[in-house]
């Protein structure tokens, strides 16, 4: 199966185990570099209370959320990007490699359309 909270290199990095380049810290969630990016600018944004899926997520977790997208916009000055795109993969098949639900800041450059 995927990560759990035992072994969750996310709650490595939130806990301060593992370093990492933080962009963002509030009470809730972090902001940080990806270290594989996928675009010029590559960010994610980590809940700091691990769980996996969409679908397990609590009414306190679904605040968290929204509080995340609230504040990204925000940062464009901080991830220096104009426009961006944010994706939640969910599931191994869909490219989640860490079992902990997180969001992709990719910006940077022009995207094509789905």
């Amino acid at each position: 199966m995927g990560n759990n909270e035992q072994t969750c290199i996310f709650c490595d990095i939130i806990n301060g185990k593992i370093p990492s380049k933080i962009l963002y810290n509030c009470d809730d969630f972090i902001i940080i570099e990806d270290i594989n990016p996928q675009a010029p600018k590559h960010f994610l944004a980590i809940p700091k209370e691990h769980f996996a899926f969409l679908a397990h997520c609590t009414d306190t977790q679904s605040t968290v959320l929204g509080k995340i997208l609230q504040t990204i916009p925000q940062l464009k000055q901080v991830l220096q990007i104009d426009d961006f795109r944010i994706i939640i993969n969910q599931g191994k098949s869909a490219g989640q490699t860490v079992f902990h639900l997180h969001f992709h800041i990719l910006g940077g450059k022009e995207f094509g359309n789905f």
